[in-house]
């Protein structure tokens, strides 16, 4: 019989446990976390084994570690610095609100002031891991409202940071003493030098480093591992988080030429251990008193669910982003954060805060992501049932051009191009040398501004959005062709055209057998299957050059020019 705490034996748990209620949750067309979730509350409630195990324990915090790292090197600094005022007060404004109504609500439950103060400032905190992952899934990390949440939720996580900090350099640090001062001092200064570390090194060490090691995806992948965690330690070493050390790896990756190889390769691991993580979150559940904390915990969940989209949509509304990115944004922002939970576990350490609340937290926590995924998930349909409503919190004026565009482009006999990004680009170059009319949609602020400082017509929006369908003049459209991955997206598409009587011809991509058949079946006139077209073409090029293989010399060349120009377009 073997040991119910040997770890493999608790991985066999877990893993088995994710894959059968993940594959439920996968038949029900729910968020994937929606299952590892529950089979953590299923952990907790069943005692298969102590919740303090290493699997529940230590393997999430690699799994935080690396999702960090992730968001680093995502994260492109200069699209937060144009979006800096509203990231700012909508995260400070947020999080403002979120502790006064927290502190509120708890003090009129009975609970004591400062683990009222607890309470209220884990209200105030939104999961970036779960913006992340669910960003990833729908492609959407680089439409304007992925970097208005991930850069809303940055912020809110370096203000945790900074109160986790805080807390643990005791309570008497907001006395005015010499001992106090001396170690605020040395604090800012040992971040000074993490800041300069990550700095320097992504300048001078790393591009050689992974220049070197680039043509082994076997070192590739170790060397990238290996720099998150030695960056980590030294984090660690000067009294930072795990956190902040993952984050800031992956930031010094951000403009690194290799780092799109390095996601791809890091992803699987990333994603077992971040599965790990939230069956960790689900396993701090605790159903003893649940009755007592239930009040509260409906309480917190409702203002997460409902009231903090409500405050993101007035807070980002007046600064005139259009109704469909103030709607995205906000739906992203209705959950409570993986922070929330850790900021309660110190205050149980330091002996302010009682069980209860860490529960209350916990199942807050809980209840928010899993409801938060679900409308997440469903957010396109979700928008065109209430989208009138959210017009309310609309004003005038913009942050840019793009979201101030109204005014329909007067084109006829064009093409629309849906995606300019990378195969949309090899279209748009095509129509610009045959001088074909066209205009282009994308949701990528920085392929829009890239291609309108180009001169070509561009409209930023999301094909999803029915108010973009509008402005796009289908009707006199001679052919659509979208890009774009997501079966939902194309599927709006041609259920629009086909609800207009519009005649026009409509190619639109695929990424399986299946979804091509469905596009086929709502009218598609083509579908581009990416590996189907790779192979044909493959194929061709063979047949043309078989007794001539001398064609393939110099292609590398030829290939790495065509790359070059499409960086230059901005469509890479």
């Amino acid at each position: 019989m073997p040991d119910s705490n040997s770890l493999f034996v608790q991985l066999a748990a877990v893993l088995g446990l994710s894959a059968v209620i993940g594959l439920l949750a996968k038949y029900f067309r729910l968020p994937l976390l929606v299952g590892y979730l529950l089979v953590g509350v299923l952990i907790a409630s069943l005692r298969i084994f102590d919740s303090s195990s290493e699997v529940l324990t230590t393997f999430p915090t690699i799994g935080i570690a690396f999702a960090l790292f992730f968001i680093g090197m995502e994260l492109d600094l200069k699209d937060i610095k144009s979006l800096g005022k509203p990231i700012v007060i909508a995260s400070i404004g947020q999080i403002v609100f979120a502790n006064l109504v927290g502190f509120t609500v708890a003090s009129l439950f009975g609970y004591p002031q400062v683990e009222a103060v607890f309470l209220g400032m884990g209200l105030g905190f939104s999961s970036t891991i779960v913006i992340i992952k669910l960003l990833l899934e729908k492609k959407d990390i680089s439409s304007l409202y992925g970097k208005l949440s991930i850069g809303i939720t940055v912020l809110e996580d370096l203000v945790a940071i900074v109160v986790l900090m805080g807390m643990t350099m005791g309570s008497s640090v907001l006395s005015i003493g010499t001992q106090n001062l001396i170690t605020l001092l040395l604090f800012l200064f040992k971040g000074t030098i993490l800041f300069l570390s990550a700095f320097l090194l992504s300048k001078v060490f790393l591009k050689r480093l992974f220049k070197a090691v680039a043509a082994s995806p076997e070192l590739l992948f170790l060397s990238a591992i290996a720099w998150c965690f030695v960056f980590v330690s030294l984090a660690i070493f000067l009294g930072f988080s795990v956190v902040t050390g993952a984050f800031l790896a992956g930031l010094a990756l951000a403009n690194s030429p290799f780092h799109f190889e390095i996601e791809g390769k890091v992803k699987s691991l990333r994603d077992f251990f971040v599965t790990l993580f939230f069956v960790y979150l689900g396993s701090q559940v605790v159903f003893a008193n649940i009755l007592t904390v239930l009040p509260l915990v409906l309480i917190f969940t409702l203002y997460a669910l409902i009231l903090k989209p409500i405050i993101i949509l007035l807070i980002l509304g007046s600064f005139g982003f259009r109704k469909h990115t103030i709607f995205q944004t906000a739906i992203n922002l209705s959950q409570v954060s993986e922070f929330s939970l850790i900021i309660m576990l110190v205050g149980v350490t330091l002996g302010v805060v009682s069980r209860n609340s860490l529960t209350i937290m916990a199942l807050t926590g809980v209840l928010s992501i899993v409801s938060s995924s679900i409308m997440i998930s469903f957010s396109k349909q979700i928008y065109k049932k209430i989208g009138f409503i959210v017009g309310f919190f609309e004003s005038d004026g913009g942050v840019s051009s793009m979201e101030r565009e109204k005014r329909k482009p007067q084109l006829s006999e064009h093409v629309i191009v849906i995606g300019g990004h990378r195969m949309g680009g090899e279209v748009i170059k095509f129509l610009k040398q045959e001088d074909i009319p066209f205009l282009v949609v994308d949701f990528n602020p920085k392929v829009v501004q890239s291609l309108t400082q180009k001169g070509f017509r561009v409209l930023y929006g999301d094909i999803g959005d029915p108010e973009i369908i509008d402005f796009l003049n289908l009707e006199e459209s001679r052919l659509i062709i979208s890009t774009a991955s997501d079966i939902d997206d194309n599927l709006t598409l041609l259920a629009e055209i086909k609800r207009r009587r519009i005649q026009t011809l409509i190619i639109t991509r695929a990424t399986t057998p299946s979804e091509a058949r469905l596009l086929y079946k709502m009218g598609a006139e083509y579908v581009i299957l990416p590996e189907v077209v790779s192979g044909s073409f493959l194929t061709e090029i063979l047949r043309s050059h078989w007794h001539n293989l001398n064609y393939f010399k110099h292609r590398a060349e030829i290939e790495l020019n065509k790359l070059t120009k499409n960086i230059e377009l901005g469509v890479d």
